[in-house]
């Protein structure tokens, strides 16, 4: 049986991978901050000042599904550690980046092949671990960039909520476009590529686009919040797409989807 690793396996997308792909594979995650998991066999303790190749050495895994967050200098390192043990052992390595890689592009949306450009922190470190993996020495690897992500549990739905009970204003940004995704159907397209041994540059999310501003308050109208106050902040004057659309990549007609059937399960 083919064994998986998720580092950052506690987040809201990394449970949902984990829960995903459990039933098929001999799969195993780290966690470290959330003690529930101590518990679990097969969730492992793990923080970034760790040589990873512990861990790695320990379990060896043939497929590594990497999605920590922390501090960057300490996951450059992590990488460079994690990519050379994938060139020795032929594990394979997908790493989860998302829309941000192409933050500076605003005129329209961003495929598979087009060039990266970030002017934020977060999109410049995605952008420079995407680069390590384009020098491996095998291209037994994946760049899995995720657009937005919204559903009851992630961090933004949550952050609407808080807000609102603390009576702060809602950020819109009224001219930017995007397209979004959620933590279930962003673990099924793993599943996927996994199954078929895929390789290369997914983009993961919604193939419509939609409005920031429409987005927020049909969020809000979905959560039945009330006494909602916006901030609206204006970056340009014209339309600006921070969005993630397929033209090489593609996933079959079942794993594909539209922003409504994201919308529609939240609560």
């Amino acid at each position: 049986m083919i064994k998986v690793l998720i580092f950052g396996g506690s987040s809201s997308v990394g449970s949902a991978i984990f829960k995903e792909l459990n039933p098929f594979y001999d799969l195993y995650a780290t966690y470290y901050t959330q003690t529930k998991f101590r518990s679990n066999k097969r969730y492992k303790y793990y923080d970034l000042e760790t040589d990873p190749t512990l861990i790695l050495a320990e379990l060896n895994p043939d497929i590594i599904i990497s999605g920590l967050k922390g501090n960057f200098n300490l996951q450059v390192k992590y990488y460079d550690k994690t990519i050379k043990y994938c060139e020795r052992f032929k594990s394979k390595l997908m790493f989860i980046s998302s829309s941000s890689v192409f933050d500076s592009f605003i005129n329209y949306p961003s495929y598979e092949e087009d060039k990266t450009f970030s002017q934020s922190i977060y999109g410049r470190f995605n952008i420079h671990i995407e680069n390590k993996l384009f020098r491996m020495k095998n291209s037994n690897w994946t760049i899995n960039r995720s657009a937005m992500i919204f559903s009851s549990k992630s961090k933004r739905i949550n952050q609407i909520k808080e807000s609102v009970i603390k009576l702060n204003p809602i950020e819109i940004f009224p001219n930017l476009i995007i397209n979004i995704n959620s933590e279930n159907l962003f673990a099924k397209q793993l599943h996927y590529m996994i199954s078929r041994s895929l390789c290369g540059i997914f983009h993961h999310g919604s193939n419509d686009l939609i409005n920031h501003e429409e987005l927020i308050k049909n969020i809000v109208k979905k959560l039945k919040l009330k006494e909602v106050n916006y901030k609206y902040v204006y970056t340009t004057n014209n339309n600006r797409y921070l969005s993630l659309l397929s033209n090489k990549n593609s996933f079959p007609k079942h794993l594909n989807f539209k922003f409504d059937s994201i919308l529609e399960k939240i609560q």
